[in-house]
Parts: C-alpha cells; structure tokens; sequence
C-alpha cells in the first residue's frame, strides 16, 4: 500500500492541468489517472500511477468500465478511524484529492450535427459516482471540478494546515453543482429529443441549473440581495452574453432594462433605435441609419429617456456617440459593435455602461421564466416573426401601403410593452406609448398625451394593441386622435360593434389572430 497522499485525477476539461499536477507531485502526491489523462500527464513529464494498476482490472468497453470498483470507491468514501481495518484488510489505499471534470455533454449537444448516438456516448457514468463519493465524504476528501480552483487548492495544501473543512465544504458544494447540472442537461436534451409532434415542451419534473455571473450590489431595491445567473445555452446576442467594455457594474434594475431594449431591436431587420425606461420602450424607431434611428426614438419621450437604456442593432458610431453624451444622460448603451473610436468618446462619462453583444441572431424559441410565491411560471417565449400572411383586414377600408408599413411595425413595438399596451407609430417610428395600465382606453390617451406633449401629431398615425378591445370605447377614444389605422388580435365577443366603430370612423383595422400580453 501507498505511504504517499494519493490524489485521483480523470478530467475532460484539461485547462491548466499539468501545472497543479506538477504542484501535487512536488508536495508529495502520488498521481493515479486514466486514459487520456494519465497521457496528458505523461506527456508533461510526470509520473503517473493507472487506475487499472490500482484496481487489478483492465479498464474494458472503451473505456466505459474502469473507476466503478471497491478500490476506487473505498479510497473516496473510507471514514478515517472506523474504516481503518477494513481499508489494510482489502489493501485498499485512501485517496485524499479527487480532481474530476465530466464529459462534454453539453459541448457536444450544441454542435448541429450532433447524433443522439454521439449524446448518449458523452454522457459520464464513472464520473459522476466518483464526485458524489468524494463530495460526501468531504470531511476527509478534497474534490476539484473547476480548473479555476487549482491554485487555491494548492496554495492551501502547501501550508501546516492543508486545505480546511470550510474549503472543501465548498468546494463540495460545488461538486454536487457540477453532477447537478450536468444530470440537468441531459434530462433536458432527452425529454427535448423524445418530444413527438404537438407534445408539449414542459417537463413533469423542471431541473434547472444557472451559472452565477456576479453578485449585485442590490436587488430592485437597496434591501434586496440580488446576484445575476447565466443559462448554460444562453444565446451569443443576449444580455447574459454581452460583453461591458466600461462604466460602472450594472444594477439589477439595469440587467433587467437592457434586457427589454436589446430584445425588442432585435426584432429589426433595418438600422433601430430602442430606447427603455423602466422596462418599456418609450421610444422606438427605424430609419436608414441608427443615427436617424436614434433621432426618431428620442424623439417620441425625451423626458423618459433621461436616465434610460439606449439599443442599436448594429455599430455605434463616434459620432453617434457624441450626439447621444451631448443630448442626454443614459445610464447603458447597447449596440453590436462599439468601435475604437467610439470608445474614447464614450470613456469621458467613465461611469456610463457600454455593452457590445456581437452579431445579432436570430432567436429560436426558448423558455421563458417568471417566479411566483412557492411556484415558477414557465412558458414559451413570445416570439413572433411579423408577418401579413396571416392577419386579415377587418374593417371596409383596407390599410394603405404606407399604413401597412406602420402596422408591421407598431406590431414588433408592442410585443415589447407592458400590458394593457397601445403604441401610436408614424414613418417608422413611435409618436406615443401608453403602457402597464388597468384600462385599455387609458393606455390610448397616454400614448396621446405623450405624443401631444412632445408636438408629436397623433392625427394621420397608426395604433397598435396588444390584446383585443372588449368594447368599442377604445376605437371611439382612437379616433378622437386622428388615428388612421389599427392593428390587434381580435377575438372579442363584441367584435362586431369594434369593426363598426372602425367603420363610422373610416379606421382601417386589422386583426392578428394572436395577443401580446406582457406583464
């Protein structure tokens, strides 16, 4: 039997591996390994014990079948002092470290031409049972699965005291993440792949498993302890991806606003401007340039955008840059790209947050979550790529060319507005919002109000409504502003007496067959 420490090492992730290895063996460690670990080892010139050594069996079935024996999982689960006997009786040798990272599971899911053969293969049997051995067995075993923990790890080993019990406490924790989560994503890709057409995407059981990106100063107030969790399929254009090239560490408040506007101009095709306040767009526009864009979004709500969060679906240019320093105070710009140039200007507000999020992709469908009391919500995403084909025109005055332009866009708007939402656009760009009200006809005379308080003229635009109107009250109040053309689900048991509001007052009015609700 061993007189050394003995440290058990089987990792995919081999990201600074050889330099701790190499700090074991100098403090005295004994190295055991398998496969294409112990060769990784070797390679950097360290001496290496195999697990088939250890446990007097080859490892067998590609290498399926190699750590799941007594010598293993005694060494990882013996109690020192009650164990002692029946370790030197079964000359079992103790294993003090375990250093373990499971196989890319999830690596391997995200490639696109991923077989459900090559899954089934990435997923890790011995692993896991080796972490969960080590991880409850922590009072005497150290468990490693994070390569970011190596020089910690031996920086403790290094002193009289070695690695304490509060350490591997946590370092256990994370042990039981790391199964957790990888437990979860297979659950996920397998329920995802057993699906049959029409079944529904939602689980019996719902595993979720988030990676902490940072701690936050604050919730959505100054009381709340807050921290902000990355999904491990998080999409590349999204806020939990995007890159902060300076300004100060965005709020939970921030997170959640930045959020709303990198979504919603996602949703254009040509150069787009959103700016948000308090999650919703109170200004939103399209134009040839994200310049003009910018123009025509502030335009509709300079009040409300004081303060706000700015979005571009392409480069921001130095010059927009400038424009924006010198009109407004923004507390986060995101855009795509955010050039050298633009940089300097932007570093002399050194505490405004500059965000770039790469390319923008298209977004596939995904699950979206809302916490409740003792619950979660969960639902698809609400995304829709805005289309005609399907929306019928239900009034007698069909919708100009010009005023079905307005439409499609006053639809993408108020996708991204707090229910009950109206959205009053012209030329591509908003003129009103009224949002997050009880009364649909209220929503109406604040997206009026807006506009008339900015000499924005109501009259001429098009109105956009996130859910049907139940009564007619709400094309009489539209058309007391001048407004042209509607757009919304329909579906109301008073349709009919709406269509003959929209008539009276020779609206255009479309209906969608689909509702927007955003609480």
């Amino acid at each position: 039997m061993s007189q050394r420490p003995r440290a058990l090492i089987s990792v995919s992730d081999k990201a600074g591996l050889a330099d701790f290895a190499a700090g074991l063996t100098a403090l005295g460690y004994e190295l055991v390994s398998t496969g294409g670990t112990a060769k990784h080892l070797r390679d950097a010139g360290l001496g290496v014990v195999d697990v088939a050594t250890v446990t007097g069996f080859p490892e067998i079935m590609g290498g399926r079948v190699k750590t799941l024996h007594p010598k293993i999982h005694g060494g990882l689960l013996a109690r020192a002092g009650s164990d002692d006997a029946v370790m030197s009786e079964q000359g079992i040798d103790w294993i003090a470290l375990l250093v373990v990272n499971l196989y890319p599971f999830e690596a391997t899911i995200a490639e696109p031409d991923c077989t459900r053969e090559q899954a089934i293969e990435q997923i890790d049997v011995g692993g896991p049972a080796m972490l969960r051995a080590g991880a409850k067995n922590h009072q005497r075993v150290c468990v490693v699965v994070d390569p970011d923990d190596y020089s910690p790890v031996l920086a403790a080993l290094a002193t009289d005291d070695g690695v304490g019990l509060a350490q591997r406490r946590r370092l256990a924790q994370k042990a039981f993440a790391h199964t957790g989560r990888y437990d979860a994503a297979i659950s996920a890709y397998l329920s995802a792949a057993d699906q049959q057409a029409g079944e529904t995407r939602l689980p019996a059981r719902l595993e979720l498993s988030f990676d902490r990106v940072e701690t936050l100063r604050y919730g959505e107030n100054p009381h709340q302890q807050a921290a902000f969790y990355r999904a491990p399929d998080a999409a590349e254009s999204s806020i939990a991806m995007a890159e902060q090239l300076q300004g100060k560490p965005l709020s939970y408040n921030n997170i959640a606003d930045a959020d709303a506007a990198l979504e919603c101009v996602k949703a254009f095709a040509t150069p787009a401007c959103v700016i948000v306040k308090h999650a919703n767009p109170c200004g939103v526009a399209i134009a040839s340039s994200h310049a003009n864009a910018y123009e025509a979004a502030f335009r509709t709500d300079p009040t409300s955008a004081f303060g706000g969060i700015i979005a571009f679906n392409g480069e921001l240019s130095a010059e927009l840059a400038k424009t924006i320093l010198d009109r407004q105070f923004v507390e986060v710009i995101l855009a795509t790209t955010i050039g050298d140039d633009a940089r300097k200007i932007l570093a002399k507000k050194k505490n405004i947050r500059a965000m770039q999020t790469g390319p923008i992709t298209a977004t596939p469908p995904s699950l979206a979550y809302k916490s409740v009391a003792g619950g979660l919500l969960v639902q698809d995403s609400d995304w829709q790529q805005v289309g005609s084909d399907a929306f019928s025109v239900a009034s007698h005055r069909k919708p100009s060319e010009t005023e079905w332009h307005d439409l499609m866009f006053a639809w993408t708007v108020v996708q991204f507005v707090k229910s009950n939402a109206i959205v009053f656009c012209r030329d591509g760009a908003t003129i009103g919002v009224g949002a997050g009200q009880m009364s649909r006809v209220i929503s109406t005379r604040i997206a009026a109000l807006k506009a008339e308080q900015e000499g924005l003229e109501s009259a001429g635009s098009v109105l956009a409504s996130d859910a049907f109107f139940p009564f007619r009250d709400g094309l009489d109040q539209a058309a007391t502003f001048g407004i042209r053309a509607v757009i919304q689900p329909g579906g109301s048991i008073r349709d009919e007496e709406v269509i003959a509001a929209a008539n009276e007052h020779d609206i255009a009015m479309v209906f969608t067959g689909e509702r927007h609700f955003r609480h």
